[in-house]
């Protein structure tokens, strides 16, 4: 993890270095408090790969004598197939279509996301604990 906790370091410079000259040249709050709240966000981003990384340890890919052949084994479970994301989607279609329709199908729409996305999180979840 310690190359991404470069990264959003890098990017934590870059937002207030830019936050600085673009209030320098421009006097506007708004876009300075973006480009703060951005490099808090990515502060925020370093501090938990930093905390993380020191948790787990050293991973492969920070390994840099590591072979590719040292990766390999199961990389997790993936579904096969699932009807869950098409409600999912008509859901949110549902939600969209509401405010140039009529609220009552934004809240139907609402109605119908607790059921899908249910559904979804727990499409393999059948007695205790199964897979």
């Amino acid at each position: 993890m310690k190359t991404e906790q470069k990264i959003f370091g890098a990017l934590v410079l870059y937002f207030v270095v830019v936050g600085a000259a673009y209030y320098v040249m421009s006097k506007e709050l708004v876009g300075t408090v973006a480009l703060g709240l951005s490099a808090v966000m990515c502060a925020i981003i370093t501090v938990y790969l930093g905390v993380a990384g020191k948790s787990t340890g050293k991973r492969l890919e920070d390994d840099v004598d590591a072979e590719i052949y040292q990766g390999a084994g199961t990389l997790g479970f993936f579904a096969p197939k699932s009807i869950w994301p098409l409600w999912v989607a008509i859901t949110l279609s549902l939600i969209a279509l509401g405010p140039p329709l009529g609220w009552w199908l934004t809240i139907v729409g609402f109605g119908v996301a607790i059921w899908s996305i249910s559904g979804w999180v727990f499409e393999f979840y059948r007695g205790d604990y199964a897979h």
